[in-house]
């Protein structure tokens, strides 16, 4: 019969918390991203709204 070693709980939340950081990242500069684009685009309806007033 053949045995089959399981990582240690230790290693498999440490991976875990890797994996999760890299997707947070990843989601955090995929938000900015949008967020900086977004705002470029409303820049100039906000100057005009404030030089209207």
């Amino acid at each position: 019969m053949k045995t089959y070693k399981t990582p240690s709980t230790s290693k498999l939340v440490a991976r875990f918390d890797t994996e999760l950081k890299n997707l947070l990242s990843e989601d955090l500069k995929n938000f900015r991203a949008k967020n900086k684009i977004m705002n470029i685009n409303q820049q100039p309806s906000a100057q005009q709204t404030l030089s209207a007033a």
